[in-house]
């Protein structure tokens, strides 16, 4: 069975392409136009994008930058990042809407969750930008905490491998893939699937996490249509 709503989550990187910073036009509008089949299939989705391709707070903090400074300064690249996703979203046909969790009314609206789940119940796209709109929180967390409030059934964390491997698998040929985790399983081997508030946050409200590649054409379709893609964390373990 497929999904109703989810939250999909989007690293900067990803909207960077080939190169390290910046925003790929053409990588951007290839990913948005995945997107946004899912959404003409009748499938609600919500977005959350990071801002590593443009500014990363704890980069600019370990280098000497009060925390909360740059992390504010990371929140307005993942407000960038919306806006450049948006118009790509809308070139491809869907109607979108980016909301703020800092608010700048002259170009977004500000984050409610009612009027969130109005838009999404219309078949509008959401983008949830700027992150929890407090420092410290990741966009990962910020995810987690957007996709509990908008009830969406599951998060889908897309990322430029196929599932979650016990080692890096562009550093190691022999990392081995994991199909399913719970997770304390995540938590006690401290694999790289998203922070660990996230994935407590995660685990204390039963809310699925699908790890999968979001440059393998057609993967986000098919984990909206329930197909076992990549890596899923559930459950409680032993």
């Amino acid at each position: 069975m497929g999904f109703k709503r989810v939250l999909l989550k989007l690293s900067g990187e990803a909207l960077a392409g080939e190169g390290k910073f910046g925003i790929d036009p053409e990588i951007t509008q290839n990913i948005c136009e995945e997107i946004a089949a899912v959404t003409k299939s009748g499938v609600e989705v919500a977005l959350v994008i990071g801002g590593g391709n443009i500014f990363r707070g704890v980069s600019a903090s370990s280098k000497g930058m009060d925390r909360a400074s740059a992390d504010y300064m990371g929140m307005l690249a993942t407000v960038m990042n919306a806006l450049a996703v948006q118009d790509a979203l809308e070139k491809a046909g869907v109607s979108t809407r980016v909301m703020t969790a800092i608010t700048m009314r002259e170009v977004a609206e500000p984050y409610i969750r009612r009027r969130a789940m109005r838009h999404l119940e219309k078949g509008r796209i959401v983008i949830c930008a700027a992150g929890t709109g407090n420092p410290y929180f990741t966009t990962d967390t910020a995810a987690a905490l957007r996709a509990m409030e908008l009830k969406a059934e599951a998060i889908l964390k897309a990322t430029k491998v196929d599932g979650v491997y016990d080692k890096d698998p562009l550093l190691y040929k022999d990392a081995q893939k994991f199909t399913r985790l719970t997770y304390i399983d995540v938590l006690q081997r401290r694999l790289k699937v998203m922070d660990s508030t996230a994935i407590s946050m995660c685990m204390d409200n039963n809310l699925p996490i699908i790890v999968f590649n979001l440059f393998k054409k057609g993967n986000i379709f098919k984990v909206c249509q329930g197909d076992l893609v990549g890596t899923i964390v559930e459950g409680q373990g032993n």
